[in-house]
């Protein structure tokens, strides 16, 4: 789980009345209009949320959920305490079909856009939820929290440039927002700005200094000009703003990794997995690792998990980039590496910043001569593993 998402219980149904103190009536937003709620599955629905606060109870508390759900298919609420619930328990399959049913029958609930679009991030759809959240910003240009998340959604899919712009629009519209400073640092990180990334990570720390972003977003900062040992502080800092993210986890392990402290940076990665076994993150980070402590089990772990990625994504970058170094490098499988490279480029937009990487990979060993002989693409060490993240608003407790 990557944040605080909270059960909704009882939320609004129906119809909003807005009242207005004289004058002209406001402008009536046309949204779909869903019948009254059967108040028997509201019952049901209100017991399994209650249930929910009790680890001990959650079977029970999903059974009751869904038996609402039966009552009332148009119960979006339940659905979605649902999703929240299973994602929580590491059933992102579930949690994402409970979340996509909300989603379909409220489109335009915020809360249901962030938890759909944070469970395909988790397991790896990056692209589907890069454009779900479009979708919905462009019909709800006000969200800014699911803006926000954009954000990030972009930047891990390469496009840097228009995650940039996404920012900007967060910010015309809630000026000093500490979470989109703390993206927008990120984005011009991954341009190679590092003292611009510097100063809006500032920005962001000042305007909350209790923002758990902003403190990854310094983190991975140090992280990339090599100050391992404020980047771990930073994290550290970050899982005391927000306990229930996991991304401190990744992050914490990702310095581990740079370490070499290959041990340690495995166990925060598989404490993810334990929990969700669909986390791509965690499953690209404790690939990097086992690559770093070598052996003919550990490097065919690593492959395994990796193959295991692209099973359930297809179009995972990072899978298809880590597996083809591994491929390159050290299974010597050049034939698998340079597919796997180009079915990197096909997906990569033109401004990631490891196409130029993979980019050289393939040349090389297009090189009559130099088939098997890749040159690896850093000087000792692993791969990097699956990128630190700054955090995003998640699903479950």
């Amino acid at each position: 789980m990557r944040g605080g998402w909270a059960l909704r219980g009882l939320a609004a149904t129906g119809v909003a009345v807005v009242v207005a103190c004289g004058g002209k009536p406001p402008p009536v937003v046309v949204s779909k209009v869903l019948p009254p709620a059967n108040p028997q599955a509201v019952v049901k629905m209100v017991q399994g949320v209650t249930l929910a606060k009790d680890p001990q109870s959650r079977e029970r508390a999903v059974a009751l959920l869904r038996e609402a759900i039966a009552i009332d298919p148009n119960l979006w609420e339940a659905r979605y305490d649902l999703g929240v619930l299973l994602a929580g328990a590491g059933d992102l399959s579930g949690g994402e079909d409970a979340l996509a049913g909300a989603a379909r029958t409220n489109p335009d609930a915020q809360d249901v856009a962030l938890a759909l679009a944070e469970v395909r991030q988790r397991r790896g759809e990056n692209r589907a939820a890069a454009e779900a959240m479009g979708a919905f910003v462009d019909a709800h240009p006000s969200a800014t929290d699911v803006r926000t998340l954009y954000v990030a959604s972009l930047r891990d899919t390469g496009q840097v440039e228009k995650a940039i712009s996404q920012a900007r629009e967060v910010l015309v519209r809630k000026p000093g927002d500490s979470s989109a400073l703390a993206e927008l640092a990120l984005c011009h990180l991954a341009r190679g700005e590092k003292e611009t990334a510097s100063l809006l990570a500032k920005q962001a720390l000042d305007s909350n200094p209790h923002s758990a972003v902003a403190d990854r977003a310094t983190g991975l900062i140090a992280l990339a000009g090599g100050d391992d040992a404020t980047a771990f502080l930073a994290f550290v800092k970050a899982t005391q703003e927000d306990p229930h993210d996991t991304t401190a986890r990744l992050n914490i392990g990702s310095v581990l990794l740079r370490a070499g402290a290959y041990a340690k940076a495995a166990e925060q990665f598989r404490a993810i997995l334990q929990v969700s076994s669909e986390d791509n993150d965690a499953a690209l980070g404790l690939a990097a690792t086992l690559r770093g402590e070598g052996g003919p089990v550990k490097i065919e772990e690593a492959r395994q998990l990796l193959e295991k990625i692209l099973e359930r994504n297809p179009h995972s970058m990072g899978a298809l980039f880590n597996l083809g170094v591994l491929y390159a490098d050290v299974l010597k499988r050049t034939s698998e590496a340079n597919a796997l490279f180009r079915r990197f480029l096909a997906e990569a937009p033109s401004d990631h910043p490891s196409r130029a990487e993979a980019e050289r990979y393939l040349a090389t060993m297009e090189i009559p001569g130099a088939a098997g002989t890749p040159t690896p693409p850093a000087k000792g060490g692993p791969p990097p593993a699956a990128p630190a993240k700054p955090g995003k608003k998640g699903v479950g407790k």
